[in-house]
């Protein structure tokens, strides 16, 4: 007999919008809607493409958003609180008894909307966890471990992982960090990692590449997508430095957030020659300018295991690229790096050992590592990670007590 909750799907970030967490949720939605009612809870103004309309797609409600910059915090943080706000006015009005409603990390004070509208109405509630709050914010230098805020958030998060019927991670390592709330259960936790856009297939460098024609040198080293506060933008800027009077080796830089804006002020004062930016590049011409370079950097702070995972990883896997990961070794994609022999990880602020695996990597023969990366992509499916929401959602729709039954 066909469940007769519904599903709704809050997310801040939802289509025209076109950030990686717009297109994962719109995915999802999509899948859901194939065999449920969906309503989308949207905070992204705009017409929705063609392909997120008609019949057998989600119902979408635009919930009235403002989002300020990340580096203007305070009016960021008030427009996210609004957000919330009005999120759990709708939800209380659109839940019923027996809905399931799915939401994911962003903004950080969604979840505890969601959660609290869901136990409210008797409806069951699942948090995709993208980036794990507070630690997000202690690993970028924005609060302190022990300050009242850090304190406060975390007796937030127990109440909120209480109240939660389940919580999907995208990674292996999020599970101990989950686990050090009170309010957390091992049963409540669901891994589903993200997948590659693009679909996986070895491609080839050439010459006459758009992105690439320009620049004389033979290895080109690429950075791309959103640079927030957890990514480390000088140690990129120091390995070029140390790697300027290496002629064969070139930077080729494009992507927004804070983080290029500190690549931007970096390069103004310095002026390196090895170094070119390209305009956020968008995603017709992502795959164009992804495969444009031989080697690709994700520069994390420290302290980034188990608190947040990079979605462009699996796009980087699919055209077939090596990558130099800066992280600990016990994050989600470095053991995917390191179980895989997909490229080298780098110890967080060591440009020094960041422009060595550059040279070591600019040496090698890379061809068995991108088939490799090719074979770790095609692992990282979108059917299969669909199936798996899927699956999830129902179980939540048949069972009001899924994390005491399982």
């Amino acid at each position: 007999m066909q469940p007769q909750g519904k599903i709704v799907v809050a997310s801040q970030h939802y289509p025209p919008d076109p950030s990686t967490t717009a297109a994962i949720m719109a995915e999802i939605a999509c899948r859901l809607a194939t065999s449920h009612e969906v309503v989308v809870l949207s905070g992204s103004p705009g017409a929705l493409p063609a392909t997120q309309t008609g019949p057998g797609r989600p119902r979408v409600v635009a919930i009235k958003n403002r989002m300020a910059g990340k580096t203007a915090l305070v009016r960021r943080g008030t427009s996210e609180l609004l957000f919330a706000g009005r999120t759990f006015f709708s939800l209380i009005g659109k839940l019923r008894r027996g809905d399931v409603v799915l939401t994911v990390t962003a903004p950080f004070m969604l979840p505890y909307a969601v959660a609290a509208a869901a136990r409210l109405k008797g409806a069951r509630s699942a948090l995709i966890m993208h980036d794990l709050f507070p630690e997000v914010l202690v690993m970028a230098g924005l609060l302190k471990p022990g300050s009242v805020v850090t304190r406060t958030m975390r007796a937030a998060n127990s109440l909120m992982f209480r109240a939660l019927n389940a919580v999907i991670t995208i990674g292996r390592d999020a599970e101990g960090p989950l686990l050090s709330y009170s309010g957390m259960t091992r049963n409540k936790i669901r891994f589903i990692p993200n997948w590659a856009t693009l679909v996986p297939g070895l491609r080839p460098l050439c010459r006459d590449n758009t992105f690439r024609k320009a620049l004389a040198a033979r290895f080109v080293v690429g950075l791309s997508g959103n640079l927030g506060f957890t990514h480390d933008p000088d140690i990129v800027f120091e390995a070029a430095r140390l790697l300027k009077d290496e002629a064969d080796i070139h930077f080729l830089l494009s992507g927004w957030g804070v983080g290029f804006e500190r690549l931007k002020q970096l390069q103004a004062a310095t002026n390196l020659t090895n170094v070119s930016f390209v305009a956020r590049v968008e995603d017709p011409e992502l795959e164009a300018f992804l495969a444009s370079a031989n080697l690709w950097i994700i520069p994390y702070r420290k302290d980034v295991a188990g608190v947040s995972v990079p979605s462009r990883f699996y796009n980087l896997l699919a055209i077939g690229r090596p990558v130099v990961l800066v992280s600990e070794p016990e994050a989600e994609a470095a053991l995917t790096v390191v179980e895989n022999e997909l490229g080298w990880v780098v110890t967080p602020g060591r440009a020094d050992l960041l422009a060595e695996a550059i040279r070591a990597a600019s040496r090698s023969d890379a061809t068995a590592m991108a088939k490799r990366a090719v074979k770790a992509a095609s692992r990282f499916d979108r059917t299969e990670a669909m199936n798996a929401y899927a699956g999830l959602v129902e179980e939540l729709l048949l069972s009001p007590k899924l994390a005491e039954q399982r």
